[in-house]
């Protein structure tokens, strides 16, 4: 049995090797809720979007990626709204969605 994608550990040096291919990458989506691929500048993402009472409980969620991201120098594009919060996950540097990003937005959903 595979470790549940938020318990998997990152790969340091994140290369295309570690890049799934767009129909695994369509099967993994299936059972991450609310996760879709977002092609932005011709660039695949990873996309969500939360909801929340108000800003006051966004923006503790924004706060708890912020740290998140920060413990493991991988970052996403976060959009904070009255009551919402758009998480973005990709690797910048390889231009698209590497497993990495999967392990992210795993992760993202157990701070929600």
């Amino acid at each position: 049995m595979q470790q549940p994608l938020a318990e998997q550990t990152l790969e340091s040096k994140a290369d295309k090797s570690g890049m799934p291919a767009e129909s695994d990458l369509a099967v993994l989506l299936k059972e991450m809720p609310g996760w879709s691929l977002r092609l932005v500048d011709g660039v695949p993402r990873l996309e969500k979007a939360y909801t929340f009472a108000d800003f006051t409980a966004a923006l503790a969620f924004t706060n708890r990626i912020g740290g998140l991201a920060d413990e493991v120098d991988h970052h996403p594009a976060i959009l904070t709204e009255y009551g919402k919060v758009t998480l973005s996950w990709w690797s910048h540097g390889l231009a698209g969605v590497h497993h990495n990003d999967l392990i992210m937005a795993a992760r993202s959903d157990t701070l929600a």
